[in-house]
């Protein structure tokens, strides 16, 4: 049995430009080679991998190992592991190789003669623009196992609840005249408007449902339309963001938006639709973001990872108290079978 230290396997998958999947392939392998010196075998092998040490597994890990892209200003090579004060500084230390690295650590300790069932790797790419990485094992059919940890920074908060995701693009038709004389033309703009303001009130009763402590939130996020200040505008688009807190949300704001669309003679199209996931037992604690938890059908899902959250920023950076941390988290979470 092999066995390295989480700040070791970090250093080698900070490492990996994976930077839009760049080098999804070398950290892929890198990543197969360390389990399979562990006993695990390749279930799946594409950009993802899916690897397992038994038959049956009543226990997994996902993560994806693509980051996002980095500025030009950082204080040290992104692409390097430096330690200062306490903090391990790389591109993707916290969201999520940093993770990615204590559960590797972490596994070469866990004796499995000692436990009936084993334990499935799920690895994804693509997580942070299009979450292709899961949909390809959603539409796979790939089975996953009933308790899953999902290894996105929480600075070592337990979260076993997450908000839904809605998010719509409506599109209204007008007909076009000169400015002076309005009456002769539909102002595509205006009727926008309206259905934003008759949106908003629905909303402001939507809201009221509250769930530990969270309720559903709604964003206008763009709006596009017109040709010229002189001219009625016969087209209008307007992108809507909604988070959700119950699963039946999201059904019940298309329903409303499909009312209003026949009010405004508009058409509507669905960008995405995530229903939220709580867990069936215990206390629920609900992350406002989504994760690929939100694709999986899993009895209890835990997201659980390293800190402080500053994922997506600059020099970004964990601290090693929370890698020891989290490796004590991981290894009982795993052991007692969650």
């Amino acid at each position: 049995m092999i066995f390295m230290d989480s700040k070791n396997i970090l250093k080698d998958l900070v490492s990996f430009n994976t930077i839009n999947d760049k080098e999804n392939n070398e950290i892929i392998n890198y990543i197969e080679n360390y389990l399979q010196k562990l006993g695990f075998k390749t279930e799946y092998k594409s950009k993802c991998l899916i690897m397992s040490n038994k038959e049956e597994c009543d226990i997994g890990f996902l993560g994806h190992t693509d980051t996002v892209s980095c500025s030009d200003d950082w204080n040290s090579d992104p692409f390097v592991l430096s330690e200062e004060d306490g903090k391990l500084y790389g591109l993707g230390s916290c969201d999520m190789k940093g993770s990615i690295a204590v559960i590797l650590s972490v596994i070469s300790k866990i004796d499995f003669s000692k436990r009936n069932k084993g334990m499935k790797f799920i690895f994804t790419y693509d997580e942070e623009i299009g979450f292709f990485g899961i949909n390809e094992l959603i539409n796979k059919k790939i089975t996953f196992p009933s308790n899953m940890i999902i290894g996105e920074p929480t600075n070592n908060e337990i979260i076993n609840a997450s908000k839904g995701l809605l998010e719509l693009k409506v599109s209204f038709k007008g007909v076009s005249s000169h400015s002076s004389k309005p009456e002769e033309g539909v102002n595509a703009i205006e009727n926008c408007v309206s259905f934003i303001n008759d949106l908003k009130k629905y909303y402001n009763k939507l809201k009221q449902e509250i769930i530990d402590s969270k309720y559903t939130t709604m964003n206008i996020g763009v709006i596009k339309g017109g040709r010229s200040i002189n001219i009625v505008p016969d087209n209008c688009e307007v992108l809507i963001d909604f988070r959700t807190v119950s699963e039946n949300q999201n059904k019940k704001i298309i329903n409303k938006i499909n009312k209003l669309i026949s009010k405004y003679d508009a058409r509507s199209k669905i960008v995405n639709d995530i229903k939220p996931f709580l867990n069936v037992n215990g206390k629920t604690n609900m992350s406002d973001y989504i994760t690929e938890a939100s694709f999986i059908e899993s009895e209890n899902k835990y997201i659980l990872g390293v800190g402080p959250v500053n994922a997506h920023k600059k020099n970004e950076f964990i601290t090693i108290d929370s890698v020891k941390k989290l490796e004590e988290q991981y290894k009982e979470l795993i052991e007692k079978n969650i």
